[in-house]
């Protein structure tokens, strides 16, 4: 395991969380790094993707507007603040790492190294 996610837990509908990014054996700072998602019975879907240089970041259109993805460069990490949680954010969230600087699109199979996921369960 390469990246670690963390921060997942239960939040009511409305609520925010904070997941984070880590690693250990990669320097995130020169890698572009996704959020994935993947719901019960559903494939994992692309979330959010912060470029190398933090360029214009890149979001699902079902999270923009709530979701938030920053980079702690001197910490290693990279986090993604969720705000105004859903139902249909449910879901275990991964972090990813691609050698290509910036972000196009949040597809999974451009990425080159996963981590273990976080789960995230938006529940009244």
């Amino acid at each position: 395991v390469q990246l670690q996610a963390s921060g997942g837990g239960l939040v009511q509908p409305g609520g925010s969380l904070r997941l984070s990014c880590a690693s250990s054996e990669l320097n995130l700072d020169t890698y572009a790094i996704a959020w994935f998602r993947q719901a019960p019975g559903k494939e994992r879907e692309g979330v959010s993707c912060i470029s190398v240089r933090d360029g214009s970041p890149l979001y699902a259109d079902s999270v923009k507007g709530r979701f938030a993805i920053s980079r702690d460069n001197p910490k290693n990490m990279v986090f993604l603040q969720m705000n105004a949680l859903k139902a249909e954010d449910t879901g275990v969230y991964y972090c990813a790492a691609d050698r290509a600087p910036h972000c196009n699109v949040i597809v999974a199979s451009v990425m080159d190294y996963w981590g273990k996921g976080t789960l995230v369960t938006v529940s009244s």
